[in-house]
């Protein structure tokens, strides 16, 4: 059993970085093999559209994506972490979540994964964030767990907040619970249902 923590917050070890890392040894605690992968330092591009992957399930871009599509595909658990500026996820998640694209194709390959969600907001947006993560687990056909939607400004200020880190060690301890309990999307709907129907009806 393994959980990745995806930190997509530029800072290094800052806020979002410190929740996934808490959220990761709850997970170890439960016997859950551990990775934080954080996207501070490194190269994703963004998507280009290309619909290369549509056909091959691999992204043309060479950058550290490729690193991080191996971890995502390893993973029996996703923790994925975002600080929120402007209202909205940084432009490194949605980077990441656009690039997932590939991985749908031609099969779903994040399908049956727990997936976790941690944002850090100074004020306002933190809902927003977790609606469009949660929305990408369920794209995906992951297993949904629970989040947490921190306020913190300054860098490490999380730690002091002492509900919000037991939160997000609890996080990692139920993340690891749920993929033993071994749940499974159902394999007759894999797949856009819009599919799913179109073939069994022959529309």
């Amino acid at each position: 059993m393994k959980i990745l923590g995806l930190s997509c917050s530029p800072r290094k070890s800052g806020n979002t970085t410190i929740l996934v890392n808490e959220a990761l040894d709850g997970a170890q605690k439960e016997g859950a093999e551990i990775e934080l992968f954080s996207l501070s330092g490194k190269e994703i591009k963004p998507c280009d559209g290309c619909q290369a992957c549509v056909n091959t399930g691999k992204c043309h871009i060479k950058d550290d994506m490729q690193t991080l599509y191996q971890k995502l595909i390893e993973a029996d658990g996703i923790i994925f972490g975002t600080p929120v500026y402007f209202y909205a996820m940084a432009s490194q998640a949605k980077a990441v979540i656009d690039r997932t694209y590939a991985l749908r194709r031609p099969t779903f390959r994040l399908v049956n994964k727990v997936g976790g969600v941690i944002t850090v907001a100074g004020s306002l947006g933190r809902i927003d964030v977790l609606k469009d993560l949660y929305f990408n687990i369920a794209i995906n056909h992951m297993i949904p767990a629970d989040y947490i939607a921190a306020t913190a400004s300054e860098k490490g200020a999380i730690k002091s907040d002492e509900k919000t880190m037991k939160m997000a060690w609890e996080l990692g301890r139920e993340m690891a619970q749920l993929v033993k309990v071994g749940f499974e999307f159902p394999s007759e709907f894999r797949g856009r249902l819009s599919n799913y129907v179109t073939a069994k009806y022959k529309l």
